[in-house]
């Protein structure tokens, strides 16, 4: 099968020729359509996994998938040959990425079913951003009143986060430099939508909207300690970051540090939330697979929103 893989790491990746993986005892074999590009992915091609993950090469990149049941592993059941699924490519050692032309994935975690209404596309760039965002959303129990600022809102995890934030009934503050940037994160939801440019005094913007502070920061980029310093008494500041609670000690804020966990609850929840359209999959460009280069330059590049790759 045609997949996209490195040799070593560092690396840039490459399209090559590898044999097509069968599926062992519990897992899916998935036809793949479509893929996208996480940060994930990049940490995978600069080598900073190495001594935290194993590495088998040649190593196929890649989270995020949408396609078709190819064939079932022993013992599988709830799913057939057929049947039209997402999800996140989760295995304990690196190597046997999504994009590709198949992969292999546990059937009891990181897969759903892609509901009608949910386009292939769509469900590919879905997965692991659509996850970070509402764990860390759950994380901090975010809900109706609350005022949230998303620091990173034009990536691919925020924008999805603004979305899922607004339609729980929050005030949503989020993080964009004027210009395409803002108009990109207003025109996510009909909700009422504030942007903060964040490479001015973004403390003293975000004070002019909540003189008290907010409720929740959700952060996704920026300094952790910073935006800590932006919430009320009380607060919380869900991270995918890294950020501890040690970092903000002698601020009265709780931190929860947030792991994206793509459980078949959650990303099935994502699709009903993506099928009915309450959330839009923030797709902003697809490149084939043969194109895959230019993907990674993109999302370097800090392409909005996510960046979606074709393999069907």
């Amino acid at each position: 099968m045609r997949a996209v893989t490195l040799n070593e790491v560092p690396a840039e990746p490459a399209l090559a020729e590898v044999d097509t993986p069968r599926p062992a005892e519990g897992e899916l074999l998935v036809k793949v359509a479509a893929s996208s590009v996480n940060g994930f992915d990049l940490s995978v091609l600069g080598g900073f996994l190495q001594g935290m993950m194993e590495h088998r090469f040649p190593l196929v990149v890649g989270m995020d998938f949408a396609g078709t049941v190819e064939a079932l592993g022993e013992g599988v059941d709830g799913y057939a040959v057929g049947d039209k699924v997402f999800g996140v490519a989760l295995k304990p050692h690196l190597g046997n990425g999504a994009m590709a032309e198949y992969v292999t994935t546990p059937a009891a975690f990181g897969v759903a079913p892609v509901p009608g209404g949910l386009s292939m596309e769509d469900a590919g760039a879905l997965g692991l951003a659509g996850t970070a965002a509402l764990n860390s959303l759950d994380a901090a129990a975010v809900g109706e009143g609350d005022t949230v600022l998303v620091s990173g809102a034009t990536g691919g995890v925020g924008a999805l986060a603004v979305q899922l934030a607004a339609a729980r009934g929050a005030k949503v503050i989020a993080t964009a430099r004027p210009g395409a940037e803002a108009d990109f994160v207003t025109g996510l939801t009909d909700a009422d939508i504030s942007t903060v440019d964040f490479t001015g005094d973004l403390a003293a913007r975000v004070r002019a909207l909540a003189p008290g502070g907010v409720d929740v920061v959700l952060h996704l980029a920026g300094d952790g300690v910073e935006l800590a310093g932006l919430l009320k008494p009380g607060g919380r500041i869900p991270s995918t970051l890294g950020l501890t609670q040690d970092a903000v000690d002698g601020i009265d804020v709780t931190v929860h540090p947030v792991m994206a966990a793509p459980d078949p609850k959650t990303l099935s929840a994502l699709a009903a939330e993506a099928a009915s359209n309450t959330v839009r999959v923030p797709v902003t460009a697809t490149y084939p697979l043969d194109q895959v280069g230019e993907a990674f330059a993109a999302f370097r590049a800090g392409t909005l929103g996510k960046i979606a790759v074709s393999v069907a």
